[in-house]
């Protein structure tokens, strides 16, 4: 019997992964260009990285490198420019993905920690942490799941020694207190990779280093990291350095 072959137009199939690649998160060849008035800015220019599972990877560049855009790409907080490039999860490209698989990625597969902590200061740190989990819930199924949440919500704060805090406001908390609830909350939904941008960087020395600690012991339990940062002994603390420098991959450690 003959076999019948199709075929398909190179213009239009996806960007598959390397057959074997045991890459949980890859971003290949992504550009990325921001419109600053009436001026193109190019940040990413052709950046690559490619991250295992159960690896912690440190992004370092100066500031301005384009190290944050990378990381919004990698969460699909943002998009690389239309045929430049692409982002993959698992060997499949992200931006193939319907608006909902989209939207329940960076719910429930990543969790993201900022510099600047982003906590609703109206909201107890109990109810900053369990956010996350209140997306796509109705009313009724939050009541249903109410007791669920809030005990997985309050044995993480207990776990970051935080479980004295939990009907305090952001404001009455220290700069450390709030990430370790930025970064109770990013694992709320129990994702499958941490994306932390500078996650020490309003912090000192001393702080920091606590919350470096806390984001080994998370990675030792099996998560995935990606932490973009421009202090090299801070990167240090990861399983490999990518340094990235004019908008690509320059160093890999």
């Amino acid at each position: 019997m003959s076999e019948t072959r199709r075929t398909t137009p190179t213009t239009t199939a996806p960007p598959t992964q390397p057959a074997g690649a045991d890459f949980i998160l890859r971003a290949h060849d992504v550009y990325k260009t921001y419109r600053m008035g009436r001026v193109d800015v190019p940040v990413l220019k052709g950046a690559s990285i490619d991250v295992k599972q159960g690896e912690w990877i440190a992004v370092l560049g100066a500031s301005g490198c384009g190290k944050s855009t990378l990381l919004h790409l990698l969460g699909d907080l943002d998009q690389s420019d239309p045929g430049k490039g692409e982002i993959f999860f698992e060997g499949e490209p992200i931006n193939r993905r319907t608006r909902s698989q989209r939207n329940l990625y960076r719910n429930r597969t990543v969790g993201f920690v900022f510099q600047f902590y982003h906590l609703l200061p109206e909201l107890n740190v109990l109810e900053n942490t369990f956010i996350p989990a209140l997306v796509g819930l109705t009313r009724f199924s939050y009541y249903a799941k109410r007791q669920e949440i809030h005990r997985r919500a309050e044995e993480l704060l207990q776990s970051f020694g935080l479980g004295d805090r939990l009907k305090h406001r952001p404001q009455e908390l220290s700069g450390g207190e709030r990430q370790r609830v930025a970064i109770a909350r990013a694992l709320m939904n129990q994702p499958r990779v941490l994306l932390a941008d500078e996650p020490t960087g309003n912090l000192d020395e001393n702080t920091g280093g606590e919350i470096l600690d806390l984001l080994a012991e998370q990675h030792r339990a099996g998560l995935t990291i990606v932490m973009v940062t421009h202090d090299r002994s801070i990167a240090g603390r990861a399983d490999r350095i990518v340094e990235l420098s004019q908008g690509r991959v320059v160093t890999i450690d």
